[in-house]
């Protein structure tokens, strides 16, 4: 009967020999630059959201809750890219989708409560507009960004003896 891969690693560390796991994916250089440009897009689509929310909260009625949903998960998705982890990526960019929908909808309605008789919020609704419409190529990087490091395979783990030299960096 043969054993289970999880017996074989148990059998060689109870050996003596330790087993160090390694990530050579996340040493390459483009790797690195990839998961530092997707942290900073989904930071600036979380600023971004987080200046329209508060500038435009007193003509935003139902919207709130939503803007406030997609900030924090902007800000955990950064959280999990920083911790190298791959499954958030495709995620992030399905958000990007919704989000960028959302900016491309919202724009137009900003910039037509620019004239009188609406309630005006705290930044001028064309500002909010202008910020809107500077959302929809954050979101459209976010996506494109988001699957080049799903595609950099993050996740793929290497075995190696603690006794063997470590490989150098790509």
């Amino acid at each position: 009967m043969p054993l289970a891969p999880s017996a074989i690693v148990a059998r060689v560390m109870a050996d003596g020999d330790d087993v160090v796991i390694e990530h050579p994916n996340r040493r390459k250089a483009t790797s690195k630059l990839t998961r530092l440009i997707v942290i900073v897009l989904l930071l600036a689509s979380a600023a971004l959201v987080l200046i329209v929310t508060l500038g435009g909260w007193s003509a935003l009625e139902s919207a709130r809750l939503v803007q406030i949903v997609f900030i924090l998960v902007d800000v955990v998705l950064a959280v999990f890219v920083a911790r190298w982890s791959r499954g958030v990526l495709p995620m992030a960019a399905a958000i990007a989708v919704i989000l960028g929908i959302f900016a491309a909808v919202a724009a137009p309605a900003w910039f037509s409560r620019d004239n009188p008789g609406f309630i005006d919020p705290a930044i001028p609704s064309s500002v909010l507009g202008l910020l809107c419409v500077l959302l929809i190529p954050v979101q459209l990087a976010l996506i494109i960004f988001a699957m080049q490091g799903f595609r950099q395979r993050w996740n793929v783990e290497v075995e190696r003896s603690r006794r063997e030299p470590a490989p150098a960096p790509a």
